[in-house]
């Protein structure tokens, strides 16, 4: 059963931190937009990212979560890059149905030089790699993953080309990240992190329709040339690109106000928003049961002052076994 959905006027603004799903009947559009605020903060100042650092891993948890939240199943959603530049790593985790984490591994010294050198744009940062996508239902299937070359000069283009080279479904990303300076309630300097993002797809009903050029490894592909463009998709997709990077980050614009800017003129509608938390799924029992499987050597090599202390890379919780507990349960 489809989600009910509502005119514009009649909604509630979801906020900060709701996944939006909307529809643009007239273009025969489906997507979802947000704007990240708080849940994102917590997870970037918790590591206290240098700058170019969280602004890569906040548009990766943008685009984790706008796509994460369409699934229709139990699982788990990955998005993760890896590469040879200064970023090395950078992998956010969508646990259904609204649990986010994330962390980025890069190298201090090279990120110094990059930044001394002004090359701090994610082409740059990143290097050369590949950003993979990974759909995990749970012990009873084999995970799917797809991947993509991280050959674009941002997570933006990089994604794109992603669904271009591996799906069916014409679809337009927008990803955005940002520094908000400002003043708390009572005066003080206070410093936040906003990220933003749309994802806009073309599901006409006559499959025929989405077939197009530049879907390279689709529908787009013929032995016998190319076929035009659907007009309706392309109104769309011009009308997504207009979108300022600003619009998608600025708290006084939110997401079904931009939603409305893009689309009012076609009939956007707007369906129940879905809410996103920062919670890492690491646990006591789950680090305990990893280092049963240590043998006595590890467990040795491993521990110090007589425990084991194990930190968890998403949230930062550390972890304090006693060498005596650990070993039995390796037993």
């Amino acid at each position: 059963m489809a989600e009910p959905a509502a005119a514009l006027s009649e909604f509630n603004f979801a906020g900060d931190d709701h996944v939006v799903p909307f529809q643009v009947e007239g273009l025969d559009v489906r997507g979802r937009a947000v704007q990240l605020g708080p849940m994102l903060d917590a997870i970037l100042e918790r590591h206290r990212y240098p700058a170019p650092v969280a602004r890569l891993l906040a548009e990766v948890v943008v685009l984790t979560v706008l796509l994460g939240t369409s699934l229709k199943f139990d699982g788990k959603f990955t998005v993760q890059t890896k590469g040879d530049g200064p970023v090395d790593l950078l992998v956010c985790d969508f646990s259904t149905p609204e649990n986010v984490r994330a962390y980025a591994r890069f190298d201090q010294g090279l990120l110094d030089k990059a930044i001394a050198a002004g090359q701090i744009e994610p082409e740059q940062l990143l290097g050369k790699g590949m950003l993979a996508f990974t759909i995990d239902q749970g012990k009873f299937s084999q995970p799917y993953q797809g991947i993509v070359a991280l050959d674009g000069a941002t997570l933006e283009e990089i994604a794109g080309a992603y669904f271009r080279q591996s799906e069916q479904i014409p679809t337009r990303v927008r990803l955005a990240a940002a520094e908000l300076f400002d003043r708390d309630d009572v005066g003080k300097p206070r410093h936040r992190w906003r990220a933003g993002g749309l994802v806009a797809q073309f599901l006409p009903v006559a499959p025929e329709r989405m077939r197009q050029p530049d879907l390279h490894g689709g529908d787009g592909d013929t032995a016998g040339g190319s076929h035009k463009e659907d007009d309706a998709w392309m109104e769309a997709r011009s009308l997504v690109e207009t979108i300022d990077a600003d619009e998608l980050t600025d708290p006084q614009v939110g997401t079904e106000r931009l939603l409305y800017r893009l689309f009012h003129e076609r009939g956007v509608r707007v369906y129940e928003p879905r809410e996103v938390f920062d919670r890492c799924s690491c646990s006591r029992e789950k680090i305990k049961g990893v280092l049963k499987g240590f043998s006595a050597e590890e467990i040795d090599d491993s521990q110090e002052d007589g425990a084991i202390s194990v930190t968890c890379e998403f949230c930062s919780t550390t972890y304090r076994f006693e060498v005596e507990e650990v070993a039995e349960a390796a037993e």
